[in-house]
């Protein structure tokens, strides 16, 4: 199995563990911001593209405003993502709320804060009018069904609990023009984690010619249209990362030869990458604890699935490094587990590794985006802390680990009959 290369040696790893016990995720802040640089230069033809950060991906308010620096705006589909952009002062429309089975407050925190709001379905405009004003923007969220394949993640897109039918849509926008909205986007996520530029193009493709139909079946013309996310991780080592002055140069030919002529530019473009934006530029820190030799081999770490659950969620491929060992031979077929009671806290399965022995350090790779944020405690397990470093050797924690304290915050223990309390 080839290698993939690390951004840090051991003398960083073990400088930060002197004061942040392993398990932890460090991201890499020059590769975040690279990566939206690049994103940005590819669709630099188009005026006014922004590139919206799916908070879910990594929600730390650090990495939020990091991007933010980079111009990125918020695509947010929470409470507390809409929260993290009004502490952050990140408004307007750098904010796009993508609903989904979404309640009239959730709608009117998204409003006050003046974001684009991304209907999942024309059922909710009847809520938007009960709101203290109309919001300025609106956009809906594209369904193609049977049209479009998804992938492992997205899935099937007619078995999808997202977004609307043609014919839905087409209804939404001609009822929203009626009760007085003038302001619209479009919007679709059809594929998600894809490396493959035509997949990401044929979602251009179709919105491009969705967005003509809507003005010829409406008179409501598109002013923006998100292209969605998508934009895959080279999660294994023999894969390539997505060329992005390829797709961005696709997207231009395409709008050129179906908007333009259409009469329908100037028309601002968006996306909403998470994974792409992260995904690769963060690492899960843990270190060896056990080993077991019974039916198979196993490698035990300190990290669990509630640190990174991609992998047991639906066996996604993350490669590990052994740090201090990426050169030596992969003699050792291992799966490397966590500590969880559930036999799917597996990191990997039959995986080739270097000899492995209690201390040493393992790292995860492409853990920066879906997995801290997809945390939780089972087991009482706390979560870990997160840290950010740079090129110049330079790191400071932004989000402490949680204590025992934190976890039995919301316990009030004086109501609890117990035989003995110490």
């Amino acid at each position: 199995m080839p290698a993939k290369t690390l951004p840090f040696d051991r003398t960083l790893i073990d400088r930060i563990a002197a004061d942040h016990p392993t398990p932890f995720v460090i991201y890499h802040e020059d590769g975040i911001r690279k990566r939206a640089r690049d994103l940005n230069a590819a669709f630099a033809w188009n005026e006014g593209f922004q590139q919206y950060f799916a908070v879910k991906a990594t929600p730390n308010p650090h990495i939020v405003a990091m991007l933010a620096e980079e111009g990125s705006g918020a695509d947010c589909s929470s409470v507390a993502e809409l929260i993290t952009c009004r502490r952050l002062g990140i408004t307007g429309h750098d904010v796009m709320f993508t609903s989904n089975n979404t309640t009239l407050e959730e709608f009117e925190i998204a409003n006050d804060l003046g974001a684009i709001i991304n209907l999942d379905t024309p059922h909710h405009i009847e809520q938007l009018q009960q709101l203290d004003h109309l919001p300025e923007m609106v956009s809906f969220r594209f369904n193609p069904g049977p049209e479009r394949q998804g992938n492992v993640i997205i899935g099937d897109p007619k078995e999808a609990k997202f977004g609307c039918t043609r014919e839905q849509i087409f209804e939404g926008y001609a009822k929203c023009a009626e009760i007085g909205i003038t302001r619209f986007g479009l919007h679709a996520m059809v594929v998600s984690n894809e490396l493959n530029v035509d997949a990401l193009l044929q979602t251009a493709e179709m919105l491009f010619d969705l967005a003509i139909q809507i003005h010829e079946r409406t008179g409501v013309k598109v002013e923006c249209i998100n292209l969605g996310g998508g934009i895959g991780v080279a999660y294994r080592p023999e894969q390539s990362e997505i060329d992005l002055q390829a797709f961005g140069s696709g997207v231009q030919s395409l709008y050129e030869s179906k908007l333009v002529p259409a009469g329908l530019a100037p028309v601002r473009l968006m996306m909403e990458n998470g994974r792409a934006m992260t995904g690769p530029y963060g690492f899960l820190i843990s270190k060896v604890i056990n080993q077991k030799s019974s039916y198979k081999n196993y490698v035990g770490v300190d990290a669990c699935m509630s640190n990174l659950m991609r992998p047991g969620m639906y066996g996604a491929y993350h490669h590990i490094s052994v740090l201090g060992k990426t050169s030596e031979p992969e003699s050792q077929l291992v799966d490397v587990v966590g500590s969880l009671c559930e036999n799917n806290d597996k990191f990997a399965i039959d995986r080739h590794l270097p000899e492995t022995e209690v201390g040493d350090i393992v790292v995860i790779h492409d853990a920066g985006a879906h997995g801290h944020s997809m945390g939780f405690q089972y087991n009482g397990r706390l979560r870990s802390a997160e840290l950010i470093f740079n090129d110049a050797g330079e790191f400071r924690q932004i989000r402490r680990a949680e204590t025992f304290d934190d976890y039995f915050a919301t316990v009030d223990f004086s109501s609890v009959p117990v035989l003995a309390r110490t």
